[in-house]
């Protein structure tokens, strides 16, 4: 049965006994909840669970979906000495038996393991006690080590490497002693073997011989186990049969007990070099964090003052002088100077942008060939950079639904590998009559050569390189399940303005009713310059560029879907669309010029004043150049297209016929949005569904989705809405963000493939299957070395990502 996990959860946001019941409710009906008790006194979630049938993300996301959100700590440990995913379900096991810890993610590829935690209940120092117990060592935390990290690693491969050179050349001596017949002062060659093996043997297995005692005083059986005592058996026989004790001189196996471990050794230490790999793209980003900055003080335009100080130390609202090849410190504007910056290490695309005064500017991007003077706006944590950094960690991290079949058979694995190689060995000795020698062979040969580290290592290097890679195109990809669901999209909805157009429409027409154009514009402006939506923008700016100035203005109001509202200059003045005019008398000639507008495929604002329509402004919005491709690309992979759009029927049908989209819903309020992806998603039964927004307003509708992409804009990324963030608003990337996810889960299914295949072809062959037709025999040694190169062809495949580009990005 299954250790059930007492949780405490902390609760911000319950404020009434209707929260209470919400909360016991919906947990009191979910798989896996024993009992549940929401304590509105404390605000504390209290829970008895089995986490094997609910996970902690499963938890979190109930409690975010009723309105709560679940307050935790959180702490990432760099840990030393993890090697196989038993190492990564001890410490996740282990840890998830402190009171106070909520959930642990080990990661083998970044060697860490990050964990939710209530900091009143458990301590670090409880953690490190834990994870020490079980044979590994806590470097320190992520971002805060007092060491060297890559002296650490170094180190821990010179350390294998020297391992690795003594134990090959004692093996080497010993096998030609085999031959040679040397016996001085009259020793047997059994003695002489004895002699030179017992310090080389223990200078090279006495890790794998810790860690598997490790693993046996807490009763684990692990891989340092099985193989500790295919090393053991080895030695211990060799020992006996050089005195003739129960064993002849027949069963001597020096020079495979050094070499198996050996063996081994070879295998980590290329393993240890392919993992260090696997992470290069988020060791690539924090190294486009620049340390250092130039702080410049200015009067009139004049630089008084400079001085060179770190990063750390910058506020927002200074000023900071950039010069060619220098690094932007900061997220900021340009108030002084024009250059060219390349920002590929931030959306992935490689022609440099031209930076003039009031551009937008990002920090880790590079400046060429300008002097640029950069106020900041966001600094360290809050920068573009620092945000793209934590989400690919997060994700890197995290685990495709997949990796439970890893887990599952790596649970039994272990178990099953020792019951085979005893039965095994009962077959030949005690059934078939074989010798002693050959049944012992087999024994040793199945306890080497079975490995669950490839089954540990299929997944979360192929995550870690996958999004990795896909975020040096500007593609963020911010969790597991979304790499599993995007091979099973087959309908993708998109919002119209700033994912299918620029979301820069401009102002084309001015028609007016009584009143001068200018007199109109700036009724208009003064309403709309309260408005965030691209419309008002475009239409200040227009006011801009004739010198209109704004009015005063009272009692705002915006009408969801319609429109906006107020009394400017003691005039009650209505801007939007036509069913904002319901109490309207409007005249049959405003109706066809609306109405002709709308022909064009124009966005048309009416303009009322006092009851009368007094104008009417029409807008244009250009649809982007890949677009069309876009759609045509995802109809190829055979997913059906959806347009969502508050914008009116003939303006989306045109926009939709242009690009080639197959299904329109126009007229939709923001809100309505929500509604339509889920009745998309109850008539989808066979797939999952996309949908592709700005990641703010469309923020329900990304949520609800299978897999929400947010197009983002630099500075307005929206980092918390949908799975996947498209950082340059580049439409194609949908489809690169879609081909990503099924690539990367291609090889994770590959990886688990060959893991499986790896051990259901030696197992048997270690366990003498070829024996009785050819004589054929699996000998240890090479059982090592099989068992070794597994896991480093598994993290190869992986490695390969690193190459990978997308067919949407080929050719351009």
């Amino acid at each position: 049965m299954a250790r059930l996990k007492e949780m405490d959860l902390p609760i911000e946001g319950m404020h009434c006994a209707s929260c209470v019941l919400s909360l016991d409710k919906t947990f009191g009906r979910e798989e896996g909840v024993e009992s549940v008790e929401a304590d509105l006194a404390t605000n504390k979630l209290k829970l008895v669970v089995n986490p094997k049938k609910i996970s902690f993300e499963k938890i979190q996301t109930l409690v975010k979906n009723l309105g709560f959100k679940i307050h935790t700590d959180e702490i990432k440990l760099k840990i030393h000495g993890m090697h196989c995913a038993s190492c990564v379900m001890n410490v996740e096991n282990f840890l998830m038996r402190l009171d106070g810890i909520f959930d642990v993610k080990a990661d083998l590829s970044s060697n860490s393991a990050k964990i939710y935690y209530d900091k009143n209940k458990v301590s670090l120092d409880e953690m490190k006690v834990v994870i020490e117990s079980l044979g590994f060592e806590v470097i320190g935390i992520d971002g805060q080590l007092d060491v060297n990290e890559d002296e650490i690693y170094q180190k821990d491969l010179r350390d294998k490497l020297y391992r690795i050179i003594v134990g090959f050349f004692f093996s080497t001596v010993l096998m030609v002693l085999m031959y040679v017949h040397w016996h001085p002062f009259g020793l047997s060659m059994g003695m002489v073997s004895l002699i030179i093996s017992i310090a080389p043997f223990l200078y090279v297995s006495l890790p794998i011989l810790k860690a598997g005692w490790n693993g046996l005083t807490h009763k684990n059986l692990n891989m340092d186990v099985m193989y500790s005592m295919g090393i053991v058996v080895a030695y211990v026989s060799s020992i006996l049969g050089t005195f003739n004790i129960v064993l002849d001189h027949s069963f001597m196996f020096y020079e495979t007990a050094i070499m198996l471990p050996s063996f081994l050794l070879i295998g980590r230490y290329l393993e240890a070099r392919a993992k260090k790999s696997t992470s290069d793209s988020i060791r690539e980003l924090i190294g486009l964090q620049p340390t250092n900055a130039t702080k410049i003080t200015l009067e009139n335009g004049e630089i008084v003052k400079e001085e060179e100080i770190p990063i750390a130390q910058i506020q927002i609202g200074d000023i900071v002088l950039v010069r060619p090849g220098d690094k932007i410190p900061v997220d900021g504007i340009v108030i002084g100077g024009e250059s060219y910056v390349d920002e590929s290490m931030i959306n992935g695309e490689p022609i440099p942008k031209t930076k003039t005064v009031d551009s937008e500017v990002f920090a880790g991007t590079l400046n060429q060939d300008g002097v640029l003077q950069i106020e900041a706006l966001k600094i360290g944590k809050e920068t573009v950079l620092s945000n793209i950094i934590r989400l690919v960690e997060k994700a890197q991290s995290s685990r495709p639904p997949v990796q439970k079949i890893a887990n599952t058979a790596v649970s039994y694995f272990i178990p099953t590998i020792l019951t085979i190689a005893i039965v095994v060995f009962i077959i030949w000795y005690f059934l078939v009559g074989s010798t002693l020698l050959f049944a012992l062979t087999t024994l040793i040969s199945i306890l080497v050569v079975a490995c669950p580290c490839a089954l540990g290592l299929a997944t979360p290097t192929a995550v870690t390189v996958g999004i990795g890679r896909a975020a040096e195109f500007g593609i963020l990809i911010k969790n597991g399940d979304t790499l599993e669901n995007a091979g099973k999209i087959n309908v993708a909805a998109f919002d119209k303005t700033g994912t299918i157009t620029e979301g820069k429409p401009q102002v084309d027409d001015i028609i007016t009713y009584g009143i001068s154009e200018e007199e109109l514009l700036q009724i208009a402006s003064t309403i709309e310059k309260n408005s965030n939506h691209p419309i008002a923008k475009a239409i200040v700016k227009k006011a801009k560029e004739m010198d209109v100035e704004p009015l005063k203005i009272e009692n705002f109001e915006n009408i969801t879907g319609k429109g906006l509202k107020a009394e400017v200059n003691g005039e009650t003045v209505l801007a939007g669309n036509i069913s904002l005019m319901n109490d309207f008398l409007i005249p049959e000639e405003v109706l066809i010029q609306y109405r002709n507008l709308e022909n064009e495929s124009k966005t048309t604002i009416l303009i009322g004043i006092n009851g009368e329509i007094k104008g009417i402004i029409s807008l244009s919005d250009k649809i982007k150049e890949n677009s069309k491709r876009t759609i045509e690309e995802l109809h190829k992979m055979g997913i059906t297209t959806y347009m969502l759009t508050g914008d009116n029927e003939k303006t989306a049908l045109n926009v939709a016929e242009k690009v080639g989209i197959d299904n329109v819903e126009a007229n939709v309020l923001p809100e309505n949005k929500l509604d339509i992806i889920k009745d998309i998603q109850s008539n989808n039964k066979d797939g999952k569904v996309l949908f592709v927004g700005d990641g703010i307003n469309d923020a329900p509708a990304l949520t609800q989705a299978d897999i929400g992409v947010a197009m983002g804009n630099g500075t307005d990324i929206a980092m918390e809405s949908g799975d996947v963030v498209i950082m340059e608003g580049d439409l194609e990337n949908v489809v690169a963000a879609v081909q990503f996810s099924k690539k990367v889960m291609r090889r994770i299914k590959e990886n688990i493939f060959w893991a499986f295949a790896y051990n259901m072809i030696l197992i048997p062959l270690a366990a003498g299957a070829l024996y009785a037709s050819f004589e054929l025999m699996f000998m240890p040694e090479w059982a090592g070395l099989a068992m070794a190169l597994s896991s480093v062809t598994v993290i190869s495949l992986s490695l390969a990502l690193k190459r990978y580009v997308p067919p949407v990005k080929r050719g351009i």
